[in-house]
């Protein structure tokens, strides 16, 4: 028979979601039971293309049924479900086999989700999915090396890498941090001008005046355990922190949504200023570098926690750079924390926030980044350490409303 296009085999797709060669796809939902066939609905279809009664259907025939049925086909993601079903490469697919990706969730794969029907094929037969690994892929645009690039940046699997790189479309687009980053320097400006200084603005008598930064005087005005992240002491203080932000928080927030990335970084910052209240709870607090740290050490560990499987170029000497860049950024805040303060009795602002950030990326922010595809909800380890994490903030907030009257603690005079 000669081979027309519609014949052509399914590693010949650029972007087929298959894992690279050799390498067994991971069980994702090892503890579902698949549900019953719907008999009388799936097996006339499936009966009106297989009119000999052998129990198989061609691939040919599985896509012209797909094709009637109206389902408008990525080719790429075609690939995929010829793949799955052809488990043994032989061009048929079985009735259990096409009962597994057809029913109930088909439509919501092609939208871009993996459905329960796509898990559990895998899953049913424990399937092996060979061809070219993602980075082998030649003819892409700059646009998709960059997000080919990201996928190797960020994810440890090459199933997921090739998941990730068929199915983004920059819609929408990695907004949050770009947001939270032209907030910042916006801010850093207005009281750049505002002080007519732009280092170490935190000598200036009217910098804590502004409504923004944490103070321990000020901490019932609630907003400020957040809003402190806006205020920079100085512009070598602002340049390190949105560096390592747009570095790391934008690939990560393209792979893994602004959803992810919001609760990570917003856990951070919450956690730095909670940190410093009861820790330090004579100082003033400006700077994102919680939220920035607990994003940093999030990836960082992911990348250490899967070393052979991340495949990015230069990982060591990215991960070097990152740790410079945080021991710098730390080391000026240790610094600037034991500087002769601007105004006494106030001292300088602390950098136990960096600390709080760490601890929240290097647990709540691994869980989060660790799965590419699996709901939070569906994660054991997610609400352990989300449950540990308001522990931790109930604890905080009952330490601002006791602790420093029953210790009698001197502080600084409002600014």
């Amino acid at each position: 028979m000669p081979v027309g296009p519609r014949d052509a085999p399914v590693t010949s797709s650029p972007a087929v979601a298959a894992q690279s060669l050799g390498d067994e796809i991971e069980v994702l939902e090892s503890s579902d039971v698949l549900p019953a066939a719907p008999e009388d609905r799936w097996k006339a279809l499936f009966d009106q293309f297989d009119p000999e009664s052998s129990g198989f259907i061609s691939t040919e025939r599985f896509r012209d049924l797909l094709a009637a049925h109206g389902s408008e086909l990525d080719p790429h993601k075609l690939e995929v479900l010829l793949a799955l079903a052809d488990a043994n490469a032989d061009g048929k697919i079985c009735y259990q086999d096409f009962v597994n990706l057809v029913s109930n969730d088909v439509v919501s794969y092609m939208s871009n989700k993996r459905s329960n029907s796509f898990r559990r094929a895998i899953l049913q037969g424990s399937r092996q999915l060979k061809g070219a690994a993602l980075r082998e892929e030649a003819g892409l645009g700059l646009s998709q090396r960059l997000v080919r690039h990201i996928a190797y940046e960020t994810l440890p699997r090459e199933v997921d890498r090739k998941w990730y790189f068929d199915s983004y479309t920059c819609c929408p687009p990695p907004w949050l941090i770009l947001v939270i980053t032209l907030t910042e320097v916006a801010v850093f400006m207005y009281y750049g001008c505002h002080l007519d200084r732009w280092v170490l603005q935190v000598s200036s008598p009217s910098f804590l005046q502004s409504p923004l930064p944490y103070h321990p005087q000020l901490r019932t005005q609630a907003w400020r355990f957040l809003t402190y992240m806006f205020m920079h002491a100085g512009i070598e203080h602002l340049g390190l922190n949105i560096a390592m932000q747009l570095l790391v928080g934008v690939p990560l927030e393209m792979v893994h949504g602004a959803l992810r990335i919001g609760l990570v970084y917003g856990c951070g910052v919450l956690a730095g200023s909670l940190a410093v209240s009861v820790t330090d709870m004579v100082a003033p607090v400006v700077g994102s570098s919680g939220g920035v740290y607990a994003l940093v050490s999030a990836h960082l560990a992911n990348v250490v926690m899967n070393w052979s499987g991340m495949k990015c170029q230069f990982k060591l000497f990215r991960m070097a750079m990152a740790l410079v860049c945080m021991s710098v950024e730390f080391g000026r805040a240790v610094w600037l924390r034991f500087y002769p303060p601007a105004f006494p009795p106030c001292p300088n602002p602390s950098f136990v926030a960096h600390l709080g950030g760490v601890a929240v990326g290097l647990t709540l922010g691994v869980v989060v980044l660790q799965n590419f595809e699996q709901r939070l909800q569906e994660q054991t380890l997610f609400w352990i350490f989300f449950s540990v994490y308001t522990l931790f903030i109930m604890c905080a907030l009952f330490w601002n409303i006791f602790a420093y009257s029953l210790l009698d603690v001197k502080l600084p005079p409002p600014p």
